[in-house]
């Protein structure tokens, strides 16, 4: 099972969710504030990430911002309200996914199993290396490159551009997106998609000219180009 590291702030989440875990055969080691959590991602090395959106000092944007920096390691984003900004500010910085708190820990380990499977999944039709333009897809390593380059991509980030890629022109809606990469069926994480495309243009495209390469279908979705 996966070793979970849980940043949260309130302890009988931190503990309930830390125990429910650990039922499920997860290592976990919890952090009360950001500045802990970051000095256990160095030390612990876990493969995936609860983050408490609203934490004390350094705050879940801020610890998700840094993780970044240095790491590809899934996140999942805790958040104690629905609320539409908190959670896109939240998938903004690079969070790959969220739950709404307070969740049974069913949910959480469902997705957390979700999240780990767009690693191990396997993405596309077509094996191998494929050049478009500037843009280098090596799937069988799941690594882009751009110019030469390595481009840093979270697992949500990489599966949606494998998934796109593999069918060039195809138009994939929003809710095809979320069965796809996220493992959703309600359309409310719509803007799952709309910020893990934000996020993939961001380190793909080139920001001076219209989207290359992640096309926006006006009213329905989107589909890989070039153009």
């Amino acid at each position: 099972m996966p070793r979970v590291l849980l940043i949260e702030d309130d302890p009988s989440i931190r503990e309930g969710v830390g125990l429910g875990l650990r039922r499920r055969g997860h290592e976990v080691r919890a952090a009360e504030t950001g500045e802990d959590g970051l000095v256990l991602m160095t030390s612990f090395h876990p493969e995936l990430v609860l983050l408490d959106l609203m934490l004390p000092g350094i705050n879940g944007v801020q610890v998700c911002h840094r993780i970044r920096q240095t790491s590809e390691v899934p996140i999942i984003m805790l958040t104690a309200r629905g609320d539409d900004f908190d959670i896109v500010i939240g998938l903004e910085a690079g969070a790959d996914d969220y739950i709404v708190k307070p969740a049974r820990t069913e949910v959480i380990e469902a997705r957390i199993k979700a999240v780990l499977r767009r690693l191990s999944d396997p993405v596309g039709s077509r094996p191998g290396i494929e050049s478009h333009g500037e843009l280098v897809i090596d799937r069988a390593g799941l690594t882009v490159a751009k110019n030469g380059e390595r481009v840093a991509l979270a697992p949500s980030e990489i599966k949606l551009l494998l998934h796109l890629s593999a069918s060039p022109e195809q138009v994939f809606s929003r809710q095809q997106l979320l069965e796809y990469v996220w493992d959703h069926s309600y359309h409310a994480d719509a803007r799952l998609v709309d910020a893990c495309v934000r996020r993939l243009r961001h380190k793909i495209e080139d920001p001076a000219r219209s989207p290359r390469y992640i096309q926006t279908v006006r009213g329905f979705g989107y589909r890989f180009g070039p153009l």
